[in-house]
Formats: structure tokens, C-alpha cells, sequence
């Protein structure tokens, strides 16, 4: 089939999709319509839940695999939204939809992308095609619960919004619950240990907190407290009070470092939500990067989380859209953009894989 034939049948594939509700673990409609793919084009699938996968046809486990990978649950929509979510529609040149620049546009381009790429002999890698569910949830029966049921992966491009270019590497997260203490008393007396006001140096503290090592790509690491919560009623100084940190990490560290140091470190109570969503990175001489490279695509680094995350070899996140469209109002993707999308996946692959 011509490139142009295929890229249409994406668009029409993505357009399906959007039409369908796939909220995180409830996909099984847009697996079923993921699966009607696979079926129009002969194509031997397998599928885990609403997690759909399928392999070249000349797969040889001697040889490394390449995983393309994208999601294909969406977030709800927000209440901004003018347009109906699940109608899509194209005016301007853009597709309108829910799910359609995060991660739709990323998610069918990379399918045509395997489709071309099937039948195709003498790769110097496998090819595995995954789209995954409950990305949006991280949960835990995304691509990081699939990854046992896989072959073993060797490099990967994830796809979601990037405008084209490489990312190259992209921020891991930990989430840290603070407890500040002091002493429970009655408002009307004195109180020289109040938790709310020991809570103004934890918080200076926080703030002007950083962490030495910072990354080429991804910049140092980013510390942010997000939530605060103390007191129940206006004459009770409360015995302590929360504190939530979010910190974007880098990847000159490891989760677990980031945790070791924060704990020894502040003037508060800390305990880790979890340590396995760490930074994701590719080198920047892998050859993947190169072809990328060669067809005049800038490298930079992700501030934002994907199922790279979830991944132990190198990766590459890469796709159509613009991230800061996703989980936006009346969100879209061009048309244009798939169409590029799909012609870049292609052709990055050729200077990859032939």
C-alpha cells in the first residue's frame, strides 16, 4: 500500500478513536477498534487486556527489538471544553478530539509506521508494536505491567507529542508527603512550637533548596511544593501539618538517590509515594538520534512523564503534536502534522533499520 493510502487510513483509524470513550482502564472499545487494524492488514496481534501488541513478520529472536509504543486511553474532559470531545471533526485543517494530539496522532502514525514496515525483509531489528493502556493512570496494567508478556526490548521511540523533534531524554518523578510537627495547644495561649509557623522555614527551606548536578538535556532537577494542609478549626494550633513535594528529577540521578538525599537533608518529616517512574534518556551518538538527526530534527529534553518511564533500555520519545495541547480544552491535532508524523517515522526508520 502507498505511504499516502496509509496515512489516510491512520487519520480515519484516529478519527474512530476519538469517537470511542477510552477514560484509562476503560479502552477495551478502542483495543477492539486497534485490533480491527491489525485484522484489515493480515496481521497476526495479541492483546492483554485492552493492551493490543503485534510483531514484524519476520521476527528473529537473534536479532535486537525495536518497540514502537503509544497509548491509547485518554484523560476526562475538562469543563472548558466547547466542542463535544468525542465528536471528531476537522475545521482548518484540525482535528478536533479527545485524545487526538495526546497521544492519538502519535498512536496511529507509529501503527501505519509498523504497517509499512511489516512484510519488510532483512531488518537489522525486530520490530514490536504496542498500544498500551492507562498511561494517563500510570496504572498497573500499562505498558510497565505488559513489559513481562514481551519480547525483550532493546531500544524504543515512545510516541506522544513532541513536534517532531527528539526528545532525548525526559524528567523522572517522585512525590514526597511532608510532615512539619510541633506542639497542639489552645489558640488562646502561648505556643512557641506552632507547626504552622514551623512550616514557614520548612517551606524557605524547600525553595531555595537544589540539587548540584544538572543535566545537558533536562536541566537541573526541579522541586516544587504543591499542596498544604493543616488545621481543622480556628482555636486548635494542630499537632502538624502536610506538605506535598513534587520534584521532577534529572537524569544524573536515580528516584532512589533523590529520596536518600531529600530525607537526610530537610527540616521535615519525608516519606516517597514511589520511586519507579525514573527519568528516561538516549544517547545522543545512538544511531536512532542520528537518523533523526540527519533528516533535520532538533534533540531536547522532556519536562513531561510518558511509558518511557516505565522502560530500562534507551528510548526515544517522539510523535506529532504539541505537548501543551494535551489534556487542553477543545484539544486538536493537524492533520498536516499525522501526515508528517507518519512520513518522519518512516523515514527515520529507514536510516535505522535498512
Amino acid at each position: 500500500m502507498q505511504q499516502k493510502e496509509l496515512t489516510e487510513k491512520a487519520i480515519e483509524l484516529l478519527k474512530e478513536l476519538i469517537s470511542i470513550q477510552s477514560f484509562s482502564s476503560e479502552e477495551d472499545k478502542t483495543a477492539d477498534a486497534i485490533e480491527n487494524w491489525f485484522k484489515s492488514f493480515n496481521i497476526p496481534f495479541e492483546r492483554h487486556l485492552n493492551n493490543v501488541w503485534a510483531v514484524n513478520q519476520h521476527f528473529d529472536e537473534s536479532k535486537p527489538t525495536l518497540l514502537l509504543n503509544s497509548h491509547h486511553d485518554t484523560v476526562k474532559p475538562n469543563s472548558a471544553y466547547t466542542k463535544d470531545p468525542f465528536h471528531p471533526h476537522i475545521e482548518d485543517g484540525k482535528l478536533y478530539g479527545l485524545g487526538s494530539n495526546d497521544a492519538g496522532g502519535a498512536l496511529v502514525s507509529l501503527i501505519a509506521t509498523f504497517t509499512h514496515y511489516y512484510a519488510e525483509e532483512n531488518l537489522n531489528h525486530n520490530i514490536l508494536m504496542v498500544a498500551s493502556m492507562e498511561e494517563e493512570s500510570s496504572g498497573p496494567n500499562s505498558l510497565r505491567g505488559l513489559l513481562p508478556k514481551l519480547p525483550h526490548i532493546d531500544v524504543a521511540i515512545v510516541g506522544e507529542p513532541t513536534l517532531l523533534d527528539l526528545a532525548i531524554a525526559e524528567k523522572g518523578l517522585v512525590v514526597f508527603d511532608a510532615k512539619v510537627k510541633g506542639t497542639p495547644s489552645h489558640a488562646a495561649h502561648p505556643n512557641d512550637n506552632n507547626s504552622i509557623y514551623n512550616t514557614i522555614e520548612v517551606l524557605e527551606w524547600f525553595k531555595n533548596y537544589s540539587f548540584p548536578k544538572v543535566s545537558e538535556a533536562l536541566g537541573p532537577v526541579k522541586l516544587t511544593v504543591t499542596q498544604i494542609n493543616g488545621g481543622s478549626q480556628h482555636n486548635v494550633v494542630p499537632a502538624e501539618v502536610e506538605l506535598v513535594i513534587d520534584v521532577r528529577v534529572n537524569d544524573k540521578y536515580t528516584n532512589a538517590e533523590i529520596a536518600e538525599i531529600l530525607k537526610k537533608e530537610a527540616p521535615c518529616e519525608l516519606q516517597e509515594r514511589s520511586l519507579k517512574l525514573n527519568s528516561s534518556a538516549i544517547d545522543k551518538d545512538h544511531p536512532l538520534v542520528k537518523s533523526g538527526i540527519a533528516l533535520g530534527r532538533k534533540t531536547y529534553g522532556s519536562p513531561t512523564l510518558s511509558d518511557q518511564a516505565a522502560l530500562t533500555c534507551q528510548s526515544l520519545k517522539l510523535g506529532p503534536g504539541d505537548s501543551t495541547r494535551s489534556h487542553s480544552a477543545d484539544e486538536y491535532i493537524y492533520v498536516k502534522e499525522i501526515e508528517d508524523g507518519v512520513d518522519l517515522y518512516i523515514k527515520l526508520l529507514k536510516g535505522f533499520l535498512l
